[in-house]
């Protein structure tokens, strides 16, 4: 027989295992949000801003693989120059896991006309409550559904 003090250090163990999953909605809302505040920087031409989205460990294919903040920022920089952005991005999906630590953000990338000419793939890690840096970011090319979708050929 289990003595009550038992039972109650027992369930106290097994409440405290058990924790509220995050709301999920809500979290992939705020990772849209700060996918939305990283592409702004590009608009912006806010060269400081972009590098603080920018996880310690990031890794953006460009094409080949550039690692860790400090290379990507520095590789990012011609991306700055000048007056005019030369790319433009937004998400459409954004998915986030149910523990609420990653998430994967896509969309479409526009040149400076507008027109749709590649899809943006990142995963986003929250380092900190509320607080998402990238940490992979490749783009690709289009799909035939996606060409479609944004009438390219």
């Amino acid at each position: 027989m289990v003595s009550r003090r038992r039972a109650a250090a027992l369930l106290l163990l097994l409440a405290s295992a058990v924790q509220a999953q995050p709301d999920n909605a809500a979290l992939a809302r705020q990772v849209a949000d700060v996918e939305r505040a990283f592409a702004r920087s590009m608009a912006q031409r806010d060269h400081a801003a972009f590098t603080g989205f920018l996880s310690e460990q990031t890794v953006f294919w460009m094409p080949d693989a550039t690692r860790g903040k400090a290379a990507v920022a520095a590789a990012w920089t011609r991306f700055y120059e000048g007056k005019q952005a030369p790319f433009s991005w937004e998400p459409d999906d954004v998915q986030v896991l149910a523990d609420g630590t990653l998430a994967f953000s896509t969309g479409p990338v526009r040149n400076p006309e507008g027109k749709v000419t590649s899809r943006f793939m990142s995963v986003w890690r929250q380092e900190a409550p509320g607080v998402w840096r990238i940490v992979f970011d490749r783009g690709s090319p289009l799909s035939a559904a996606d060409k479609k979708k944004y009438n390219v050929e």
